[in-house]
């Protein structure tokens, strides 16, 4: 077997090694001395072996241009190691000190209204700012020089959550930068006024210094300018993350580097399938958002940080041991939910579960966000959950290291579509591309079927079964590979305002679906998008939401799966499927919601020849994910309800759940209600 962990965390100790990681974001720095003694008991008691250190801290570290103190820094680090707790490190350069934005206010972010973001809160600083730049790779130098050797060093961590408050700057800084970002892109104005449609509003550039960033405009800004700044700053980011892992790679070869992903976070700016190759290994934070779609939704974005890290397990750098403090209403978690959201992570590839933060703050703006040890002291139910969660990774140890069984099945995710199909002057502002992409996910766990979730840029063609909802972005190259994967046996299925544009957001002529007319064999002449509270009936009973579309059947071969029942197109097509060589493509033509996939998709799966590995009387109420070895299997089996499962009918050997004092299960083969019971099969 090819080595799962290329590069993972450097573990101080060999008997950390073949382990889970297991901790939390530590900021000793908000607490006195006296309270890292009783933190470090606390984290033995609970489990961790390691935290992340210094990510808020440079105020701290460099109090002014010109001083610098790691007394304090050098205390924990080395209280940590004695104490068997290894140390992720953090750059500390997620937000500049006060000294450094007095001096130099021109570090600041500019929004597209022109207004500065003014410091206060946290990462206020310009991606392409040379000043900070400068002052933040020193700090990176500094800091790496002095803990180059340190035996409780086990990672770098560059910055924070890149991008979570400063994706879009349109400074002049970033307006300098996107320039140059053009001429790399297009090499001459002819072709970048030929991609971004420039005669029309009379938009024509004549110098390159004449290209702003989409600052706010009269009316819509070009689609293709503000299609390729979401790029650029996309790009941005990248490059910064760039230099702080090359800065640190010279001083600490052996020493792997990472930082922190948001994959599925509302920001959406940042295309972390061109991220993922750039670090030694993946890390992601994750929240559930509360809703009907919340577990499912965090299943999706394991699932898919778990392909962005290419096979290779990953690490679970932040989610919450209960409530949050940044959402409308901030709930607490129920009992069972802490272990079942981390195992969750761990289910789909996660080799290291961690939380913001250890030791919840007293004051600031996080102090309601909830950690391992809450306010209420290691006296309480969420510090009680915490200890259960480190002993069932304890008991998950033979997990460590192995890599996640592919399932048959798969859903594109696609960044470029994900910003295309968003965006303003489109036939409706209520479309939802993550929202149409979590429905199909959701309606394959209904089913109780594994999918994979991958970048569009991914390998799919040993899937049987492919779905790409709302794939709005096909370049011609993804034309030809959606083709050959269809015409060799592949069974292919996308929805409505798929197809429409190409790479510079320009419509493929002749009709819709554009790109995969051909290939669907239906054209559209006119898009037909609902108003609110507006439906439509299918004849397989269901309803429609949101996009209806006129088809008309261009290839008498293709099979019209469902028709529609009411509305302007009663009578006409609403589901299609197409024979393609050895496989198909299939249309969805209307938002069906999770509940209305459910019977689309089971027809469309037994087409392809694909079913459930779940015993029929369990489908749906657990969700099924599998991890392996050269010589073993493992399947963790997720409740989803809020009942007991019957699991007798599944053989393994259970490691935690079903029996385990892990979950404290009722009975033997049975799993909790919102437990988690992962099975071992040699």
């Amino acid at each position: 077997m090819v080595d799962p962990h290329p590069r993972w965390l450097r573990w101080p100790s060999e008997a950390q090694r073949g382990r889970l990681a297991f901790g939390a974001d530590y900021n000793p720095d908000q607490w006195p001395r006296e309270v890292w003694d009783e933190d470090v008991r606390l984290m033995r008691a609970a489990g961790v072996n390691v935290v992340s250190l210094a990510i808020f801290s440079w105020a701290r570290i460099q109090p002014t241009e010109d001083t610098w103190d790691f007394g304090w820094l050098d205390d924990v680090m080395d209280l940590l190691h004695a104490n068997g707790i290894a140390v992720d490190l953090a750059t500390a350069t997620a937000s500049p000190p006060p000294w450094l934005t007095a001096k130099h206010p021109d570090i600041l972010p500019v929004t597209a209204n022109g207004e500065t973001l003014w410091p206060g809160a946290r990462q206020h600083w310009r991606p392409t700012s040379p000043i900070f730049r400068e002052y933040a790779l020193r700090l990176v130098r500094v800091m790496a020089q002095r803990y180059a050797g340190h035996p409780a060093l086990a990672a770098w961590h560059v910055s924070n959550e890149l991008g979570c408050h400063n994706v879009y700057d349109y400074s002049d800084d970033a307006a300098r930068a996107f320039r140059s970002w053009l001429r790399a892109r297009y090499g001459t104005l002819d072709k970048l006024n030929e991609a971004w449609a420039t005669s029309f509003w009379a938009q024509r550039y004549s110098a390159w210094e004449q290209i702003l960033p989409p600052r706010l405009a009269a009316t819509h800004p070009n689609p293709t300018q503000q299609l390729d700044f979401k790029r650029f700053s996309s790009d941005a980011l990248r490059d910064y993350l760039r230099a702080e892992r090359d800065l640190l790679r010279a001083i600490t070869p052996d020493v792997p580097v990472t930082t922190n992903f948001m994959v599925m976070a509302e920001t959406k700016g940042m295309d972390y399938a061109s991220w993922a190759a750039e670090v030694d290994f993946v890390a992601n934070d994750h929240y559930v958002r509360p809703g009907p779609q919340a577990l499912d939704e965090l299943s999706f974005s394991a699932n898919l940080t778990g392909h962005l890290a290419g096979g290779h397990p990953w690490f679970l750098m932040e989610h919450s041991t209960s409530a949050v403090n940044w959402q409308p209403i901030n709930i607490a978690k129920r009992s069972g939910e802490l272990l079942r959201d981390s195992l969750t992570h761990v289910a789909h590839g996660a080799d290291a579960v961690c939380f913001f933060q250890w030791r919840q703050s007293a004051g600031g703006a996080e102090k309601y966000h909830s950690a391992m040890l809450p306010h209420a002291g290691a006296d309480s139910d969420v510090f009680r959950s915490v200890t259960q969660l480190g002993q069932a990774l304890d008991a998950l140890a033979p997990v460590a290291g192995s890599v996640r069984r592919p399932a048959r099945a798969a859903i594109l995710f696609d960044w470029n579509s994900w910003w295309a199909s968003e965006a303003d002057s489109h036939p409706t502002s209520r479309l939802r591309y993550r929202q149409e992409a979590l429905d199909w996910y959701s309606a394959f766990l209904t089913l109780g079927v594994r999918v994979d979730v991958l970048p569009a840029a991914a390998a799919f063609e040993n899937y049987d079964l492919v779905v790409a909802p709302v794939l709005h972005v096909v370049p011609a190259p993804l034309v030809e590979r959606l083709t050959r994967y269809a015409a060799g046996g592949g069974h292919l299925v996308t929805t409505y305002f798929s197809g429409i544009v190409n790479e510079h957001d320009h419509i493929w002529l002749g009709g819709y679906p554009g790109a995969l007319r051909d290939i669907l064999g239906v054209r559209i002449e006119e898009f037909s998008p609902l108003l609110d509270h507006d439906t439509v009936e299918l004849d397989n009973g269901v309803t429609g939401t949101l996009w209806t579309d006129r088809i008309d059947l261009v290839d008498p071969a293709v099979e019209v799966l469902a028709w529609y029942k009411s509305g302007e197109h009663t009578g006409r097509p609403a589901i299609t499927r197409r024979p393609v060589g050895d496989g198909s493509a299939a249309y969805v033509s209307t938002r069906l919601g999770p509940a209305g996939l459910r019977p689309v998709l089971e027809e469309l799966l037994a087409a392809a020849g694909l079913h459930s590995e779940l015993p029929a009387e369990i489908r749906g109420h657990v969700e099924l994910a599998m991890r392996e070895t050269d010589v073993a299997q493992f399947l963790f089996l997720i409740n989803r309800t809020d009942e007991p499962v019957d699991l007798s009918a599944i053989d393994g050997e259970p490691l935690v759940g079903a029996g385990t004092e892990a979950t404290a299960s009722p009975e033997p083969l049975t799993l909790a209600p919102r437990g988690v019971a992962v099975l071992r099969r040699t």
